[in-house]
């Protein structure tokens, strides 16, 4: 189960439930919530499809504890593409 509340700002908390449960602090600017999911989609429903995205490649006790949500992109190049696809099918 994924969790995200706002913080303050561009800062969100990210809850993962797992077999173990971690918190994230995840930075988001307005220009990259835009450019990733559209004008459409909240910074909420981006970050917690951008969790989904990441838990189908590893657990959530490897995904960093704080970091831009556009870093992915560089840990795993078809962020982009997938993210906004999964997006349009919800």
């Amino acid at each position: 189960m994924i969790t995200v509340r706002h913080l303050s700002g561009d800062e969100y908390e990210v809850k993962v439930s797992g077999a173990t449960v971690t918190i994230h602090r995840v930075t988001l600017r307005e220009a990259d919530r835009q450019r990733l999911g559209g004008k459409d989609v909240s910074a909420e429903q981006l970050i917690e499809e951008s969790f989904r995205f990441l838990l189908q490649r590893e657990s959530n006790t490897s995904i960093l504890s704080s970091f831009d949500l556009p870093v992915i992109g560089k840990y795993f190049p078809e962020y982009v593409g997938e993210i906004r696809k999964q997006l349009k099918q919800r």
